[in-house]
Formats: structure tokens, C-alpha cells, sequence
């Protein structure tokens, strides 16, 4: 069953509405304005895929930060062990 997503060109009311054939056109809820917009849906990404997504942009970040660090020591050892020598 299919549901869109509509814009009421009456009052402006963002909704949605499943939409079957043979069933009376739809209209806004708000207004009951007989001429909705059919806006273009966003579609469904699966949690699993999202957080999948998440957790390697999170891994990439530790990863990078974690290279800064171990720069930053290096740089650290090299300017203050000169004058140990």
C-alpha cells in the first residue's frame, strides 16, 4: 500500500496519505483542500545499514584522531630530547 507525501496548495499543510486505486482523490486534512501536491517521498534506509554506517565513520575518526596523537608525541620527543643529547 502505497503512502505519499502531499503539500495542500490551499493552506501549505505538509502531510501523508495512502493511497489506493478506486479510492476518492485525496484531500488536506487541515483544510480539506481537494488539490494536494504529490511531493517527492524520501526513502527508507534499514537501521542495521545506518548504524553499520555510523560505526565505520566513527572508526574513521578514532583512527585518524589516534594518527594525530602519535604525530603530536613524535614532534613532542624530537624538540625536547635535542637537548639530552
Amino acid at each position: 500500500m502505497p503512502i505519499y507525501d502531499f503539500r495542500c496548495r490551499a493552506c501549505g499543510h505538509d502531510f501523508e496519505a495512502l493511497v489506493r486505486a478506486g479510492d476518492p482523490p485525496v484531500c488536506c486534512p487541515s483544510c480539506h483542500g481537494a488539490d494536494p501536491e504529490r511531493l517527492l517521498s524520501s526513502f527508507a534506509v534499514r537501521y542495521a545499514e545506518k548504524t553499520a554506517a555510523a560505526a565505520k565513520d566513527s572508526r574513521k575518526r578514532q583512527i585518524a584522531a589516534r594518527k594525530d596523537a602519535i604525530i603530536s608525541e613524535e614532534e613532542y620527543r624530537e624538540k625536547h630530547d635535542k637537548g639530552l643529547d
